[in-house]
C-alpha cells in the first residue's frame, strides 16, 4: 500500500503530465485582458532602445517584470526541470518560484529537486513554497528553518488552492485556523509572505484578511490559465476511477470557477486606493499571462510584476523558454514604446481603458 510520501511523489509527477498532455485550460472565462486597451501615443518622445525595464523586487534588481512562477519540485524528474528553470532565472536574472515543499518537509528523498535551484541560481531571489492545509495545521519552528534553507529562500509562498484541493482525489480540504496560523508564520519568517492562489484568483476582501494576517505580496493568479479543477478532474478519471473515489461534480461552472485575473488586479487596485493602511501590498499578476501585451496590461492594472507557470513549462518542454521569455519582452518593450513609457514605474501610470462596444 502507498503512504502519504508516496502518494505525494505520485502527484506531483501527474501534475506535470497532465498540463503538457492535457486540456485543462479555462473554457468559459479568459483573463480579462482582452476588455481593455491602451491609448496610442504618437508621439512618445522616447527611443526604443533605451526603454528600461528592470525594476525592484524583494529588494534586488531584477532584468525584467517577470517570474518562472512556482511548479514543481519532490519528485526525481523535478531536479532537471527546476535546474533548467533556475539556469534561465539566473541567466536573464528574473526570479524563480519552486513548487509545494510539503514532499520536502515528509522525508529528505527528493529535497535535491529543490535545493538545486539556489545552485543553479545563486544570485536571484528564491522563492520556497507551502500550502494552505499545510499552514492551517501548524508549521513548527524547525519545519519553517528547513522550508526557507533548502532553497535559500528570499521569500515565502503560501499557495492558497481550495477548489484544487476539493476536487483533488487525495485533497486536503481543511482549511480553518488557516489566517491565524499565517499570522504567526509571517511573524516568525525573517523574510516575506507571498500569498498566491493557484488559478481561481483573490479578491480585495480576502486580500485584506491575508494583509491583516501579515503577508507582504499577493499574486492573484487569477483565472484564465489552467483550472486545477480540470487537472484533478483529469486525474480522476485517469487514475482513480476505478477506486470509486468521490469526485466533486464536474459541472461547467465549477470547473471553470474563479475571477479572471484582469479583475483581480482592478479589485485590489481599489482597495489600495481606498484604504490607506494596504497600500504597502505588492501586487503580481498570474493566471492566464500568455505574451507581453498581458504582461503590459497587468502593470497598468496595478501590478508590480507578472509571472507564469504553465506556459513556461510548456515553453521548456519544446526547448524554448529562454526564447519565449524574451519574446514576450521584447511585446512588452513595444507596448511601453508605443504608450511612451521609458520605465516599469512609468508603464504603471500608463491610462488603460476598458475596450469600448
Amino acid at each position: 500500500m502507498n503512504d502519504s510520501r508516496t502518494i505525494t511523489v505520485d502527484r506531483k509527477e501527474s501534475h506535470v503530465e497532465t498540463c503538457l498532455n492535457s486540456a485543462v485550460g479555462f473554457d468559459t472565462k479568459t483573463t480579462g485582458f482582452e476588455q481593455y486597451e491602451f491609448t496610442h501615443n504618437a508621439a512618445p518622445e522616447i527611443n526604443h532602445d533605451e526603454i528600461d525595464l528592470s525594476t525592484g523586487f524583494l529588494g534586488r534588481r531584477i532584468a525584467y517584470p517577470f517570474m518562472i512562477s512556482s511548479m514543481t519540485g519532490g519528485y526525481g524528474k523535478a531536479e532537471h526541470l527546476n535546474r533548467s528553470f533556475a539556469q534561465t532565472a539566473e541567466k536573464l536574472n528574473i526570479p524563480l518560484g519552486v513548487g509545494s515543499m510539503r514532499q520536502a518537509l515528509e522525508n529528505t528523498s527528493h529535497r535535491d529537486s529543490f535545493s538545486v535551484v539556489r545552485q543553479a541560481a545563486p544570485s536571484v531571489p528564491i522563492l520556497a513554497n507551502i500550502g494552505a492545509p499545510e499552514v492551517a495545521k501548524g508549521l513548527t519552528d524547525q519545519e519553517i528553518r528547513l522550508l526557507i534553507d533548502i532553497v535559500r529562500a528570499d521569500g515565502l509562498i503560501v499557495h492558497l488552492n481550495p477548489a484544487q484541493e476539493l476536487f483533488q482525489p487525495e485533497g486536503n480540504t481543511c482549511f480553518k485556523n488557516f489566517l491565524r496560523e499565517l499570522k504567526k508564520l509571517a511573524h516568525t519568517l525573517k523574510v516575506p509572505v507571498i500569498a498566491k492562489e493557484v488559478g481561481c484568483g483573490i479578491s480585495p476582501s480576502t486580500t485584506s484578511a491575508l494583509a491583516d494576517a501579515g503577508v507582504q505580496i499577493i499574486d492573484v493568479a487569477g483565472a484564465g490559465g489552467i483550472s486545477w479543477q480540470k487537472v484533478e478532474e483529469e486525474r480522476y478519471l485517469h487514475q482513480f476511477q476505478h477506486e470509486n473515489r468521490f469526485s466533486p461534480s464536474a459541472l461547467p461552472e465549477l470547473l471553470n470557477w474563479g475571477i479572471p485575473t484582469a479583475r483581480c488586479l482592478t479589485g485590489i487596485a481599489a482597495l489600495k486606493k481606498e484604504k490607506q493602511q494596504y497600500q504597502h501590498i505588492g501586487v503580481i499578476a498570474s493566471g492566464g499571462i500568455s505574451n507581453g501585451v498581458d504582461i503590459a496590461k497587468a502593470i497598468a492594472l496595478g501590478a508590480e510584476i507578472c509571472a507564469s507557470a504553465g506556459m513556461m513549462l510548456k515553453a521548456l518542454h519544446d526547448s524554448r523558454l529562454e526564447e519565449t521569455i524574451l519574446t514576450w519582452m521584447n511585446d512588452l518593450r513595444a507596448v511601453m514604446f508605443l504608450t511612451g513609457a521609458k520605465d516599469i514605474q512609468q508603464l504603471q501610470q500608463i491610462r488603460i481603458s476598458p475596450v469600448k462596444e
